[in-house]
């Protein structure tokens, strides 16, 4: 389906809608732009790499979680 045929088929049913189910769609569409500008916020190489680094640095010194003890935890939820 083109742009321009969804576009359509959105304009027919919302007539159709109740106030409440409008303003229910409006929350989705909103969340949806929400995602869409955490995705344009992209961070640069030197704070990717920065990242990496402190994540390394928090391996070596043993502050992490290993598989099993995640599915440990995981059991008493």
């Amino acid at each position: 389906m083109t742009t321009r045929s969804l576009d359509a088929e959105i304009n027919k049913f919302l007539p159709l809608l109740g106030s409440e189910e409008k303003k229910s769609l409006l929350g989705v569409i909103k969340s949806f732009m929400h995602l869409k500008k955490e995705e344009i916020t992209r961070i640069n190489i030197a704070q990717y790499n920065e990242e990496i680094d402190e994540a390394l640095a928090q391996v070596k010194a043993g502050n992490y979680v290993t598989q099993e003890e995640l599915e440990k935890e995981m059991k008493q939820w």
